[in-house]
């Protein structure tokens, strides 16, 4: 445990909030890559081979077979960046030990308090030791827990040759927040026959099936002029904006959703009378329903455009990625039920559920990587109410270790040999 707290404490230090704004840089900080080249000489220290990092910051690694006959290569990927929802560093962690159940004041001059009355689920971690930011920045185990379980994993075999497995594959990706980073991955490269993302939150988790995602953009264009004189003249982008929002459905927003249940979601509003840009989130499980929520929008920007004049609205709305469900089931069946024996020779019992967001494992699988995604143990995310039970990103190292160690049973077809 003290060697995975201080992995983990010595990966937040590096600073790697992405900025969804640079679209046309990759990496769009220059955070992410001061940490990939810090965590490349690392790989190399240990001993790992074949470690490569490109001018992108995507970094890959090799830990050769030492055994394991026909298996498979398998890959374990976890993105570098975190999330531009809330300030990235400097992070400063504090670990609470043996929690007792009660609030967790996180930062005392500010008033902010991690309490279960907001958080239930806390309740769940009661003894246990959690890490905590002081409430200024997020903790970022989304994603560095999981390349602390990852590395931590890999690093283990290497100090123990006599456990025989097959080639292991170590991929970690930039800009991941910003739904960006499997563009780039280079599947061919990494050469694995299937891979996990290790991006999950809560502890068992196990995830094969994300939404499909799009990100629309809208635009508004009004008419300013002085308001002394503005009746019959002026067109309000901003009022345009805020009927938008009214017209959508009012009962399928994220906070009132949960499951399969779909959305739409405003989660950027900027501009003035003249101009106007709206960013959301459209979301659903469902192929069939996501398409209609589309289609709703564009009839709604039709509407704007008749009501307010041809080109009051621009609407863009490109796909991000689609339900990996598809490529996953039934063809790989069994990348799924090894990632659930792996767990459970942790001591963990998977929690197999859907995931109301995306991981680089769904563009991934429609690449031909099928990638399902199992958990870090850190919860909150995108937050400064996230939180790490340090027991969770023990059992999610744990489950790492047994998944490289348990692909060498697996045939190169992907499925178990008997």
């Amino acid at each position: 445990m003290e060697q995975l707290l201080s992995r983990f404490e010595k990966y937040i230090s590096f600073d790697t909030q992405s900025a969804e704004e640079k679209m046309d840089i990759c990496p769009s900080t220059s955070g992410q890559m001061i940490f990939a080249r810090a965590l490349a000489a690392e790989l190399r220290e240990l001993g790992l081979s074949e470690v490569t990092l490109d001018d992108h910051g995507y970094l890959m690694a090799t830990l050769p077979a030492n055994g394991g006959g026909q298996a498979p290569v398998v890959g374990f990927i976890a993105h570098l960046d975190t999330s531009p929802d809330a300030a990235g560093g400097p992070v400063r962690p504090r670990v609470v030990t043996a929690y007792d159940g009660g609030d967790i004041v996180l930062n005392a001059a500010q008033g902010i308090v991690l309490s279960p009355r907001e958080f239930p689920e806390l309740a769940a971690y009661r003894g246990q030791d959690i890490l905590v930011a002081d409430g200024m920045t997020l903790l970022g185990a989304d994603d560095k827990a999981g390349i602390t379980a990852i590395v931590s994993a890999a690093e283990y075999l290497l100090c123990h040759p006599e456990i025989r497995h097959g080639k292991i594959r170590l991929g970690f990706t930039p800009d991941e927040e910003t739904g960006r980073s499997a563009l780039r991955f280079d599947v061919e490269q990494f050469a694995a026959t299937f891979a996990y993302t290790v991006d999950g939150g809560a502890i068992g988790g196990l995830e094969y099936e994300t939404f499909n995602a799009s990100n629309p953009v809208v635009i508004f264009h009004g008419c300013n002029v002085h308001t002394g004189d503005a009746k019959g003249k002026m067109r309000n982008a901003l009022s345009m904006a805020a009927k938008w929002q009214a017209m959508l459905p009012e009962g399928e927003k994220p906070e009132y959703t949960e499951g399969r249940e779909g959305f739409f979601h405003v989660y950027k509003l900027e501009g003035t009378v003249e101009r106007c840009t709206m960013h959301m989130l459209v979301r659903d499980h469902d192929r069939k329903r996501f398409e209609a929520r589309k289609a709703y929008l564009a009839h709604l920007a039709d509407c704007f455009n008749v009501s307010y004049g041809a080109g009051t609205v621009e609407l863009t709305m490109p796909d991000v990625y689609y339900n990996m469900r598809d490529k996953i089931m039934p063809a790989h069946e069994q990348v799924v039920a090894l990632a659930a024996r792996a767990m459970r020779e942790a001591g963990v019992e998977p929690a197999v559920m859907p995931i109301r967001g995306g991981t680089d494992g769904a563009q991934l699988s429609y690449r031909g990587l099928p990638c399902p995604n199992i958990f870090t143990g850190g919860l909150n995310y995108h937050s400064r109410y996230e939180y790490l039970p340090l027991p969770s990103l023990k059992a999610a190292a744990e489950t790492v270790l047994h998944l490289m160690v348990d692909a060498a049973a697996v045939g190169g077809d992907g499925h178990e040999d008997h």
